[in-house]
């Protein structure tokens, strides 16, 4: 049915990586939240009225936030769909991203207000008016939130849209929210402990959780996370697809947005090859992975000697010493440079960001093993970081 419904509003519903299609999907979502909120907020504050319970007065109103939410993604959508300028030449995708941390920081909000409510509940607590018709409302709110929950998930991972995802663990903390307070409401026949404010100030660290975890993953895209290491294995396995490419380093995938990631790599060529051919190969790759992955990449060639046995005896000994030291250590861009009494041995490492060495450390270590085997080596070494 959902399906259905998307296909005869959003045109060209499949492309999802277009902005005005996500543009749609976000429309879609959030007026069906403002609906669904505002209702909810009507109800749940005539029964919090009308059993004088401060656990369901709180919820009403957090549904009303809910409302402002859902108007925050329709414009946080908007805003995303516009294109580039000379100002934003990557596009304005990471609105999105903007767009969560706002919803996030209204969570809380709602959370700390909930919080202060609670506790002033506990300590000034007030008699609870039981009404059946009450629970009945609760029970189809958390009906109507867990549609929503399943709703925006279901559109969150069909546009890969973390602001989606935002509001359905928004919806799931209603759910938890609402079904505490109907604990309370129950508990409210057979004690007179101030369990509303107890269930109340519960639900309230409950929704902060929520908030922090939207927050957290949000600065995540912002700052900058690793890319998926599904993409990444793909993106490699495209690239080696092509005899003349027989190595890969120094990948680094930026994300603008949903549906806008630029990237570059270095792959290694044999030094004797036709580079004419090869630059017509690398364009090829190019092209291939923006019409499979919609990935924009700048590839740049480095030319490796594969048939210098003595350079290939050095870089199998190197090898050996570097994984002898922390097995996830790799290098490339090997040459060998031969003087009348030395070997210097020129080469990248990429070294993890949780190595137990430091670059000193490593260098002083690598270049006194390689030393005790030849005491002819130098090393010159350009340390890297792996960035995927």
């Amino acid at each position: 049915m959902l399906d259905f419904f998307i296909h005869k509003l959003i045109r060209n519903s499949e492309n999802t990586s277009d902005p005005s299609v996500r543009k749609a999907y976000g429309t879609f979502s959030s007026i069906i939240g403002i609906v669904c909120n505002l209702l909810l907020f009507s109800l749940k504050y005539t029964m919090g009225m009308l059993s004088h319970s401060i656990a369901i007065v709180s919820d009403a109103f957090n549904n009303l936030s809910d409302c402002a939410s859902c108007l925050i993604t329709m414009f946080g959508y908007k805003l995303a769909a516009k294109p580039a300028d000379k100002d934003h030449p990557f596009g304005h995708g990471r609105m999105e991203y903007l767009t969560s941390l706002v919803i996030a920081v209204m969570i809380a909000l709602m959370g700390f207000e909930l919080l202060r409510n609670s506790i002033d509940k506990i300590i000034h607590p007030e008699d609870i008016a039981f009404h059946w018709v009450t629970l009945a409302a609760l029970l189809v709110s958390i009906g109507i939130k867990l549609w929503m929950a399943w709703l925006n998930t279901k559109l969150g991972k069909r546009i890969h849209s973390s602001t989606m995802i935002a509001v359905a663990k928004d919806s799931r903390s209603d759910v938890v929210a609402t079904s505490a307070t109907i604990l309370a409401l129950l508990a409210s026949l057979f004690t007179n402990l101030p369990l509303d404010g107890i269930m109340g100030a519960a639900v309230s660290l409950f929704i902060l959780k929520t908030a922090y975890d939207i927050i957290r993953d949000t600065v995540g895209d912002l700052l900058g996370r690793p890319a998926d290491p599904e993409v990444v294995q793909n993106l490699k396995e495209m690239l080696l697809a092509h005899e003349e490419i027989v190595g890969i380093h120094d990948l680094m995938l930026h994300n603008y947005g949903p549906g806008k990631t630029l990237g570059s790599c270095h792959v290694e060529v044999r030094s004797d090859s036709d580079f004419v051919a090869v630059h017509e190969v690398v364009d090829i790759a190019e092209h291939e992975i923006y019409e499979t992955m919609q990935i924009m990449m700048t590839i740049h060639m480095d030319p490796i000697e594969l048939d210098n046995e003595t350079a290939n005896n050095y870089r199998r000994m190197t090898e050996a010493v570097i994984y002898g030291l922390d097995k996830r250590l790799s290098l490339h861009d090997f040459r060998l440079v031969s003087g009348e009494n030395t070997n210097r041995l020129i080469f990248d490492m990429v070294v993890p960001f949780d190595c137990v060495y430091t670059d000193e450390q490593l260098q002083e270590m690598i270049t006194s093993e390689l030393q005790q085997q030849d005491p002819t080596c130098q090393t010159i070494i350009t340390y890297d970081r792996d960035y995927t």
